[in-house]
């Protein structure tokens, strides 16, 4: 029992470095932290918010926000 807690808390801490260090590079401006800040929001109160919907969503804002970086 104490070998599947240790490696529940190692999958854990890797996972949470993992978030860390995509975050400290795609978080760069005004619009990504707020956007970055709506979805931890929604997946913290609405528990049956499927994660692909939030990926086509923030998509939708990528491209209508920035629509220089889209050929």
């Amino acid at each position: 029992m104490a070998f599947i807690a240790g490696v529940t808390a190692a999958a854990i801490g890797a996972i949470t470095v993992a978030v860390i260090v995509l975050a400290q590079r795609s978080i760069v401006d005004l619009l990504t932290a707020l956007m970055a800040l709506v979805t931890i929001g929604l997946i913290w109160k609405v528990k049956k918010l499927p994660e692909p919907a939030l990926v086509a969503l923030a998509a939708i804002i990528g491209l209508v926000a920035f629509p220089s970086m889209h050929p």
